[in-house]
């Protein structure tokens, strides 16, 4: 009796198994609908309308509450650990360089044909000459902005955008687009330039977090250096 095992068949019945966890009745597609727009009231009752107090704590926990009763916790938040760290890194890396150059030879010379520059967070121009102030802004990007509003918008707002389309790949690459325009809506306090120049890096880190079987330390490490850059060109006074 031959008992070697067909690959081709393994790795089909691999991709059913995982196709059938990764299906969602109608209820929890419903439910998914409801919390993307209770995010999406959340985001832009606070940024537009100042209603709401900050929106990167609220969707922080409730991220990570609603992932962890409806998806099992880190590893549907996509905080399971990497492969490859090295991989990651290189990756975060040139997501990073991406989204700087998009934005300094794509959109700012865009944008600037219609609006005025983009308005820097407030107190950003302390940082120039001051070290102290630099590593305090290093520490609030690096907690707040790189972990708090990657879990929040790309860990899970893009998730539950992408279930509302049953988590098919068009479903994340729409949800990409749904998520980067309230990342958009998120920097509202930058004006239509900000928002722009945002929503493009949200594009790009949801991109590498779909790309790289959403790997979230992905998008952290990104949205950090990416920051950790402003910050040095603020203390170094570069015009932006």
């Amino acid at each position: 009796m031959n008992h070697s095992i067909n690959p081709s068949r393994t790795l089909a019945q691999d991709e059913a198994i995982q196709l059938q966890r990764n299906r969602l009745t109608s209820g929890q597609r419903w439910l998914s609908l409801a919390e993307l727009a209770l995010g999406s009231v959340i985001v832009i009752g606070h940024n537009v309308y100042h209603v709401i107090p900050n929106e990167v704590p609220i969707l922080f926990v409730l991220g990570l509450i609603s992932l962890r009763l409806r998806d099992g916790g880190w590893i549907a938040l996509g905080l399971s650990r990497p492969v490859s760290w090295r991989r990651t890194l290189l990756c975060a890396l040139g997501a990073a360089a991406l989204r700087i150059l998009l934005g300094a030879l794509v959109i700012d010379p865009l944008t600037a044909r219609f609006w005025p520059p983009a308005v820097a967070p407030s107190g950003a121009d302390q940082i120039t000459g001051h070290v102290m102030v630099a590593l305090r802004w290093l520490l609030l990007v690096w907690t707040f902005a790189a972990c708090g509003e990657e879990i929040g918008y790309r860990g899970y707002l893009l998730t539950r955008a992408a279930d509302v389309g049953g988590r098919s790949k068009a479903a994340y690459w729409a949800a990409v687009l749904v998520v980067s325009v309230l990342f958009g809506y998120g920097h509202h306090y930058k004006g239509p330039a900000g928002m722009i120049d945002s929503g493009m890096a949200g594009l790009v880190l949801g991109a590498a977090f779909v790309l790289l079987g959403r790997n979230l330390w992905v998008c952290i490490l990104a949205h950090g250096f990416i920051d950790t850059f402003g910050v040095i060109a603020a203390f170094l006074g570069w015009q932006s």
